[in-house]
């Protein structure tokens, strides 16, 4: 069951069109895992709609007095059929022999290569904002990510699989927000398959991986 959701300011932001392709992505697919937060989104667009819609809607019923609507009819029969689009398939990735089948929010952009070391892949995909890196990441079974915090935001949506850190478990659709006051090492046992936007380097804190905090502008 999805324990963690994104807050009620970051859906409405997300309804509003106000976030970045990264974040927005990130929204998007969890409210395709989330039947709580779909419902929130739905509504929220609802009320967006019938405040922006409201003024006008007097000026269309004044403009609908006149129309002659068996015209309309006549004119809307003759229309020739619109030809038939099937669904958009989702998309799917493949990395180190597993396959992964993703929400449909991401069917425009993963057709980069992977890259990474050891247990740990990367696909990098277009966040549209200059400060922030949105990824794909995959950890293999066993596979863990060193001690680390944050010197922004972490974003980070679980797609498949289980893992996790000193502050809980987490399964596909939790969506997983930390910053500064946050110092985790991820792990998986069984390989997991996640999503993250950062908006800052991480700050590792622990053992030789220390050594690549001087070049964190470079790898985040």
């Amino acid at each position: 069951m999805i324990k963690y959701h994104p807050k009620d300011e970051m859906l409405l932001q997300h309804v509003n069109g106000q976030l970045h392709l990264g974040l927005a992505t990130a929204v998007s697919a969890h409210c395709e895992l989330c039947p709580i937060c779909n419902e929130k989104v739905a509504k929220m667009t609802e009320k967006l709609a019938q405040k922006n819609l409201q003024p006008e809607v007097s000026v269309a019923v004044d403009r609908f007095a006149n129309i002659d609507f068996s015209d309309m009819l006549n004119q809307i029969t003759q229309l020739e059929a619109a030809p038939f689009n099937p669904p958009t398939p989702r998309a799917v990735v493949e990395v180190k022999g597993n396959q992964y089948s993703l929400p449909k929010a991401f069917t425009q952009q993963v057709d980069q290569s992977w890259s990474g070391f050891g247990k740990i892949s990367r696909m990098r995909l277009d966040a549209d904002d200059d400060n922030a890196r949105s990824s794909l990441l995959h950890i293999d079974a066993n596979g863990e990510i060193p001690e680390h915090t944050h010197t922004g935001r972490e974003i980070t949506l679980l797609l498949d699989g289980n893992f996790e850190d000193e502050f809980s478990q987490y399964v596909p659709g939790d969506f997983i927000e930390l910053d500064a006051a946050h110092q985790h090492s991820p792990k998986t046992l069984n390989g997991c398959l996640c999503y993250t936007v950062v908006d800052a380097p991480l700050h590792f804190t622990k053992g030789i991986s220390k050594i690549l905090n001087p070049i964190g502008e470079l790898i985040y």
